[in-house]
């Protein structure tokens, strides 16, 4: 090794061994800090109470699978839960009938007020009571937000050794996009293999209903349907396949009537399990 080539090699090890020396230092972050992998944290659950959200707008946990008996972490409690409720869920699920009537009274003064927005008179004969009549239409297609799980699932959960697939297709649902308040309609299957415990079909088609009387957008809605089945019963696993038509694609912005929007969610073995998955989704499609 040449001279110079030394030199500079001793250099660099003594630079290495200062460094070392220095006592370490609290860590600062940096635009750099972004592109440094750091240790997890654990955090905080996001519940505040079974099933409700303290982040406004967190309204779908993350999933996360669990031991059959046990807290299921971030999924709502089947129980006493309200599957991730909005904001004001709680008054209005609690309010009285006094209190219901303030609401649709502030609601139809509401749709009073986009009427004139729009150039039209309230007060002629055609608009005279369409605010009112609005008023409760809207009320009645988010009532979703006035139920809560356990009373749609309530007694009807049952032991079964049954250990193949349990298939409902199509059912029909409707919602409203939160993005424009305009509905979309389609239909969706829900799909489960059961481990030691069975759910009434009909209460599938009441899940569903439950969170499609909501503001909602499809992606939202295809997984709180299986995040709800899979808390009710803990089964080995869950699929749903939605596949809906979107006015606010058909009759506003890019205007292509025929458009249909399939979304889908699978949890545990249909997840994990290819063979699960393709026998789910041949059936949904072989009808």
């Amino acid at each position: 090794m040449s001279t110079r080539a030394a030199g500079t090699l001793s250099s660099v090890l003594r630079r290495l061994a200062r460094h070392s020396e220095l006592p370490s230092r609290p860590y600062k972050s940096s635009p750099l800090s972004l592109y440094i992998p750091r240790s997890p944290i654990a955090t905080p659950s996001l519940r505040e109470g079974p099933g409700i959200s303290i982040l406004s707008g967190v309204s779908t946990p993350r999933y996360s699978s669990r031991a059959p008996g046990k807290a299921s972490g971030l999924l709502p409690d089947v129980n006493v839960g309200l599957g991730w409720p909005a904001k004001s869920t709680h008054l209005r699920l609690n309010e009285t009938p006094a209190e219901r009537s303030e609401r649709e009274k502030q609601l139809s003064s509401a749709v009073r007020t986009i009427l004139e927005c729009l150039g039209e008179d309230p007060d002629r004969e055609g608009l005279l009571k369409t605010p009112e009549r609005y008023a409760k239409a809207l009320l009645w297609m988010t009532r979703g937000y006035e139920e809560r799980l356990s009373a749609i699932v309530n007694d009807a959960v049952f032991e079964e050794d049954h250990d193949e697939m349990v298939i409902v297709l199509d059912i029909g649902i409707s919602s409203l996009c939160e993005h424009h308040l305009v509905p979309f309609t389609g239909k969706v299957s829900i799909a489960y293999i059961p481990n030691k415990l069975v759910l009434g079909l009909s209460k599938l088609a009441r899940i569903a209903e439950i969170f499609s009387r909501r503001l909602q957008v499809q992606e939202r809605l295809t997984k709180q349907i299986a995040l709800a089945v899979q808390e009710a019963i803990n089964p080995r696993g869950v699929g749903v396949v939605m596949e809906a038509t979107h006015m606010c694609m058909t009759i506003r912005g890019v205007q292509k009537p025929g458009a249909i929007t399939v979304t889908s969610c699978m949890l545990g073995c249909f997840r994990t399990q290819q063979k699960t998955r393709e026998e789910f989704l041949t059936l949904t499609k072989g009808r």
